[in-house]
């Protein structure tokens, strides 16, 4: 028995909870209620979701939403073989059959018209209708419908709809506390704690530079793949160079700013 739980924490999705946000999941899960995810781009919420799924022990189906995700993409199609047609079930009515959580990541980036369909599934009928087919299927108590987006972004461009955001319990994200954020980066790069340190302190006064026309601030999993550059022998000014800086903007000014900032940083 220990040595199954053993296992099982060993290949459990790396997360360092920030507060509540864990047992929050839980009830919700208990309580068939569904979940909206709130925060930047790579401040941890896929994987927040990837560990709650190990956590319950439940299967994980994601997708990931994008301006031409229609219905049919998520719901189901006829598809044609050379005996006729057929039908192939999408990823949220597979996850509906199976009991599994369904994560819809970014969902404002999909269609209104498409969003829509998830209603039925987030109130007391916990419900999918395809019209196609007839099929009127109900959920089982193990499914769990979780989205998530980015407002600080989409706030400009795309929001949800109050009919729709009103049906999730919200969970708020943001980047992790500095000696949070260490510990994650340390485990997922391998790199030397020290300087992860420099690193890390240098991601969040990157992140001040929002106030100076900075579109997207720099994400952990940003840090992450910086340091993992520098783990495997880039020098670190041009892991920084390449993994942070140089993919947050095209603007000659900022470069200049943020690379003045890795400079000084690692001296």
């Amino acid at each position: 028995m220990n040595a199954q739980r053993i296992e099982r924490a060993a290949a459990a999705p790396y997360y360092v909870a920030r507060g509540e946000e864990v047992r929050v999941f839980e009830q919700c899960h208990a309580q068939h209620l569904a979940v909206m995810l709130k925060g930047p781009t790579g401040c941890g919420k896929t994987r927040f979701v990837e560990h709650m799924a190990w956590q319950l022990g439940r299967e994980l189906v994601t997708i990931s939403c994008h301006d031409d995700l229609t219905a049919s993409d998520l719901v189901g199609r006829f598809l044609i073989r050379h005996d006729g047609t057929y039908w192939n079930d999408g990823p949220l009515t597979r996850a509906v059959r199976s009991g599994a959580i369904c994560y819809l990541d970014e969902v404002v980036e999909a269609r209104q018209d498409t969003v829509v369909v998830l209603h039925s599934l987030t109130d007391h009928r916990r419900e999918l209708n395809i019209d196609k087919t007839g099929e009127r299927l109900i959920a089982p108590p193990e499914f769990q419908l979780v989205i998530s987006y980015n407002p600080g972004y989409q706030r400009m461009l795309k929001d949800l709809k109050p009919s729709t955001r009103q049906r999730f319990v919200a969970l708020e994200f943001d980047f992790p506390a500095l000696e949070h954020e260490i510990a994650i980066v340390a485990h997922e790069s391998g790199l030397e704690r020290g300087m992860v340190h420099s690193l890390v302190t240098l991601g969040q006064r990157l992140r001040t530079l929002r106030d100076r026309g900075l579109a997207e601030v720099p994400s952990t999993r940003l840090l992450i793949a910086t340091a993992r550059l520098a783990a495997s022998g880039v020098p670190i000014r041009e892991a920084c160079n390449a993994g942070l800086i140089t993919p947050l903007t095209d603007d000659a000014s900022l470069l200049a700013a943020m690379r003045d900032l890795a400079d000084a940083s690692f001296v």
